[in-house]
């Protein structure tokens, strides 16, 4: 390990746990927030939202695909949060000025207001153009989500990686509020 770089008493198995639990929680609450804005804002079924998930990888076919193609969209939706769940723990054992502000007043949704975009322009400008050869289109409903995923990704996410309890917060940086080393 490299001089410097902070390591915490954190097992396997709670590292699993963080990851399974705030991949979990936000699938349910970003399919929920998507789904009520297909029904109620955008005309569109629930069904379909998650047909045009797994259009990404399926292509235009899976629209017409049925309750099979939902299903693996819905699949899809909790494998992402689960993928962005552990990027999160990455990112927050590698970045000490994270820890810092998740362990100050409000730091969780600090934090969660960096992190919810964050993962909406990665997915929309990165992911999915890679994957579907389509150029994003950014446009109101693009806003939407962007602001959106604050509450709904990045803050389950966050709040839920970072939880007390679990030892992966210092307990220096809570009483000290700094802890001096690289990659701050």
């Amino acid at each position: 390990m490299a001089a410097g770089i902070t390591t915490y008493p954190i097992s396997n198995t709670d590292l699993i746990r963080r990851v399974v639990i705030a991949g979990l929680i936000t699938g349910i609450t970003d399919g929920l927030f998507s789904s009520i804005l297909s029904v109620a804002f955008y005309n569109s079924t629930v069904t379909r939202l998650f047909q045009g998930v797994a259009s990404v990888i399926l292509g235009t076919d899976a629209l017409n695909g049925g309750i099979k193609t939902a299903a693996l969209g819905i699949l899809m939706r909790f494998c992402v949060a689960f993928a962005w769940s552990g990027i999160f723990l990455l990112f927050i054992f590698r970045w000490g000025w994270i820890r810092r502000t998740v362990a100050s007043r409000y730091g969780a949704a600090k934090i969660a207001c960096l992190y919810g975009p964050f993962v909406w322009m990665a997915m929309f400008c990165a992911v999915i153009p890679a994957l579907t050869h389509r150029p994003p289109s950014i446009t109101i409903r693009w806003w939407i989500q962007f602001f959106g995923h604050i509450p709904f990704v990045g803050f389950p996410i966050v709040a839920l990686g970072t939880i007390r309890n679990l030892s992966l917060v210092d307990k220096r940086v809570i009483e000290n509020r700094r802890i001096p080393e690289s990659g701050s």
